[in-house]
């Protein structure tokens, strides 16, 4: 019987439909686990495909080509190294699952099924895979592993949900080992460790928690693996947002399994949302193959947030900034932006934009004969600004990076094909108040591999002047909008909580204001439809989580919501709609 156990934790960045590039990531982490002596070496959630795969996976080419890789692999092992536990999609008897697979001694020596597929917020995997069958644990060199695939250890046993760790339990696992593609988001990290610490608490087992690192289009991973010993205690963290490999020393004694290894500080709040705003854009742009970024830097804090997040990102010699000045541009918007270009180092031109509005004006004069001017006018000058930088990036290759805060696309003051869009928004889903902690935040710290300058890279004037919104010529944004910490409470009430409009009010705002910003909110929906993707880090972002029709004429009326009439409702009905669900 086993009493010393060596498991290398494979904390990587697999990128979706990369597979033979996944399998090299592999191949790399075994190598490592067997120059440390391990047995087993563990990979995250559909590695070789990349998580999620989303409709990708729904193509039987892409199938083959994971099942070859993963038969490569499986052979490779027949050197006498560690076992290799990786997931994959399999497809058995026509279905097609997410898989754990077990490689060792030559073969794909044992395979597990996800159980409890999610289906909600950012995850559908209830439309793609098939649900698995609860199985008992695998043997790895005379020890057995219980194999929860992430969602598998979220919930307890309910109608929908089998409790796949009470029958690992039951049948004889002794360390539970949980493959997971779980996305960053505020406050994850704590949800994370409770459940955990919830399942170790119900088993009596040890519990390895290994999660995946890196971006994908709009979702983030954070890594931030961990191991639980049977007592609850924290044996192991490994860093968050970045790759890590790690080797832990497992010895059994009459209590069972424990371990202890490296214990990492763990970053979450505003620096969690910087970092991963700041490895969204990485690999994004990474992955995609763009060799660098452009924006249109305006003097503002959008764009000067914007810029330090990319030569973060991507070291300044990749990033380029443009000024795009028009008549209402003030001179202290020209000071700014040329400040923060030479202190994040960036090389930054200056495109005087009033040949291209004027060009637009006297295009349209005849057409617009007769009309009283409005914003139609002022929007050319975004309409313009967007052309220019979608030039320059059409000539360079460079993505065009946007800088719209969630607070103004919530409302709709971003201007189509203008400054809302381009290739990726690193801010997307970071509220204007966040906007300025964050900038204020980055002056003082700066991410573990952030590739930018340390200290003040953001002029300080930026940060404390008054916004101004050039869309609204010389007006401040304030002028039309309430202030911005009213602002983004109310939008954090009716975005991430669908609070009724008569429960904010009855928190103290006003009737007024709140039925505004429900108003502004539901009619840019098609705006938000048609903006760049961007960095998810709340709990309900725009195009993932948040899907509402355009055109969709309900309105809140802000009365107080009606009592359902349980009377009305026959037991015969509510019987019918029990037996058709599903």
């Amino acid at each position: 019987m086993a009493t010393e156990f060596k498991i290398t934790l494979a904390q990587l960045d697999p990128t979706v439909g990369d597979v033979a590039g996944n399998a090299e990531k592999a191949r790399a982490a075994r190598a490592q686990a067997k120059a440390d002596g391990a047995a087993l070496v563990v990979l995250s959630e559909l590695f070789i495909a990349g998580y999620p795969p989303e409709d990708l996976v729904l193509k039987p080419a892409f199938q083959a080509a994971c099942r070859v890789a993963i038969e490569d692999l499986a052979r490779e092992t027949a050197d006498g190294g560690p076992a290799m536990l990786i997931g994959t999609p399999w497809v058995d008897n026509g279905k097609l699952y997410n898989a754990c697979a077990l490689l060792d001694g030559g073969r794909v020596a044992a395979i597990r099924f996800k159980v409890n597929l999610p289906n909600y917020g950012v995850f559908d995997e209830k439309r793609v895979f098939a649900r698995g069958p609860v199985a008992g644990p695998m043997t790895i060199r005379g020890v057995r592993i219980g194999v929860p695939i992430c969602e598998d250890t979220w919930l307890e046993e309910s109608a929908d949900y089998e409790n796949v760790v009470e029958c690992l339990a039951e049948t004889g696992a002794e360390i539970l080992i949980v493959p997971n593609g779980s996305p960053y988001a505020r406050g994850k990290t704590d949800i994370r460790l409770s459940v955990s610490v919830a399942r170790v608490t119900e088993s009596d087992l040890p519990l390895v928690y290994l999660n995946q690192v890196g971006g994908q289009d709009e979702l983030v991973f954070d890594g931030a693996s961990f191991v639980l010993n049977a007592d609850r205690s924290l044996a192991a963290q490994l860093p968050a947002f970045e790759e890590s490999l790690v080797t832990l020393q497992w010895t059994k004694s009459a209590a069972g399994w424990r371990c202890s290894g490296p214990v990492t500080p763990q970053i979450d709040g505003d620096k969690g949302d910087y970092a991963a705003c700041v490895l969204g854009l990485r690999d994004y742009v990474q992955k995609n193959g763009f060799p660098g970024v452009l924006l249109g830097v305006s003097g503002g804090i959008d764009s000067a947030l914007c810029a330090a997040i990319a030569v973060d990102a991507l070291g300044a010699e990749r990033v380029r900034g443009v000024m795009l000045p028009f008549r209402f541009t003030a001179q202290v918007s020209l000071d700014d932006a040329a400040k923060l270009a030479g202190a994040l180092g960036i090389r930054y031109d200056v495109l005087p934009i009033a040949a291209a509005v004027n060009g637009f004006e006297d295009i349209l004069a005849g057409t617009f004969a007769g009309l009283p001017r409005d914003i139609t006018e002022e929007n050319l000058q975004a309409r313009a600004r967007g052309t220019l930088l979608m030039a320059i990036s059409n000539k360079t290759g460079a993505m065009v990076v946007t800088t719209g805060n969630k607070s103004e696309m919530s409302v709709g003051y971003a201007t189509l094909y203008g400054d809302m869009n381009g290739g990726f928004n690193p801010i997307k889903d970071i509220y204007k108040t966040e906007v300025f902690r964050l900038s204020s935040l980055r002056n003082e710290w700066k991410p573990d591999g952030a590739l930018g300058p340390s200290g003040e890279v953001i002029p300080v004037n930026i940060i404390t002047r008054p916004p101004t919104a050039e869309l609204r010529e010389n007006q401040t944004d304030q002028d039309s909008l309430p202030p911005y910490d009213m602002l983004d409470a109310i939008l954090e009430r009716l975005v991430e909580r669908e609070q009724p409009l008569a429960s904010i009010v009855a928190e103290g705002f006003d009737r007024d204001v709140v039925a505004r910003i429900d108003r502004l909110l539901n009619i840019a929906e098609y705006k938000r439809r048609q903006a760049a993707p961007g960095v998810k880090v709340t709990r309900r972002s725009f195009g993932r989580d948040r899907r509402y029709p355009i055109t969709n004429r309900f309105r809140d009326s802000g009365k107080p919501l009606p009592k359902p009439d349980e009377d009305i409702v026959s037991r015969a009905s509510c019987g019918s709609a029990e037996a058709f669900e599903g």
